[in-house]
């Protein structure tokens, strides 16, 4: 039994969590970089890093963050997952689930499918069309970049003539407007983590203003969700293909609403506050994939 760990960095806290996880369960694993693997077509072996054959050599592989890139460089780390995966080889978080994830339009609106709660959201490459969804969203929005994570890139607007300057910013570099009506929260949210088909630890993210994403600093708190915002949380990862998640949740006046599915969720805020380690849950419940 060897496990890969792949990653854009191997000194990361979580990835040095799994890392020690497999250490005490005596588990040998390989780290390495989306870079650093070498794909073959029509000779084998098909993926080969550090001298290690994937296919041949690993049992199983824990994605972690696949890192930055250009347009090229991320469709041919995609393309290369799908192959192993097209080879009938274990990975957490399967390719799909990453892609969907990765794409906030995209999430949004197979969870909408789903029946899942979630924000109004608009999106569109028209200044002008959204200006029109700024008032029908009652003239104050989020808006955030449809690829992006952690809280970086997005704002909230609550005036006209600022939100005409923003959309017209966005769709002179080409890129797509995309809004949500800002849902009053009280500066926390709720993260939930999922694991299969359970919730296996959950926080309360509190924040000094309106972003409560954990690397913008909001400070993590204990909390016991409900089993509603299980089964929410649990239904959320499901339907984009999560087996590992981090779902974040807004508790509005109209009742929760999912913002977020995280395919490659860091964990260092909830383990703070979590009563399991998170990481050892990762790896007993690779295992058990694999017994299956």
């Amino acid at each position: 039994m060897k496990f890969g760990i792949m990653t854009r960095n191997m000194e990361a806290w979580s990835s040095t969590q799994v890392r020690e996880a497999l250490t005490r369960r005596g588990i040998p694993y390989e780290c390495f970089t989306f870079p650093r693997l070498v794909a073959r077509l029509a000779y084998k072996p098909y993926f080969k890093v550090n001298g290690t054959s994937i296919l041949d050599d690993l049992d199983a592989l824990i994605i972690r963050p696949i890192g930055r890139g250009s347009l090229e460089e991320l469709v041919f780390r995609m393309d290369m997952l799908y192959k192993l995966e097209r080879q009938g080889f274990y990975m957490v978080n399967p390719p799909t689930a990453i892609e969907h994830c990765v794409d906030k339009y995209d999430v949004l609106a197979i969870l909408e499918d789903e029946g899942v709660p979630v924000p109004r959201t608009l999106a569109t490459e028209s200044v002008n069309e959204a200006l029109k969804a700024f008032n029908e969203l009652g003239g104050d929005v989020v808006v955030k970049p449809i690829f992006g994570s952690r809280g970086q890139g997005a704002t909230r607007v609550n005036d006209i003539d600022i939100a005409d300057t923003v959309f017209k910013a966005i769709t002179f570099h080409h890129g797509v407007i995309y809004m949500q009506e800002f849902v009053p929260h009280g500066h926390s949210d709720i993260r939930a983590f999922v694991i299969g088909n359970q919730v296996v630890a959950s926080m309360r993210r509190v924040a000094k203003g309106w972003k409560t994403n954990y690397s913008q600093g909001a400070k993590p708190a204990p909390a016991k969700i409900s089993k509603e915002f299980e089964e929410i949380a649990v239904k959320s990862a499901k339907a984009v293909g999560c087996k590992i998640a981090g779902v974040d949740i807004l508790e509005g006046p109209d009742g929760p609403r999912i913002v977020d599915v995280n395919s490659q969720p860091g964990w260092k805020g909830l383990q703070m506050v979590a009563k399991v380690n998170i990481a050892e849950e990762i790896v007993n419940f690779v295992l058990r994939e694999l017994k299956k």
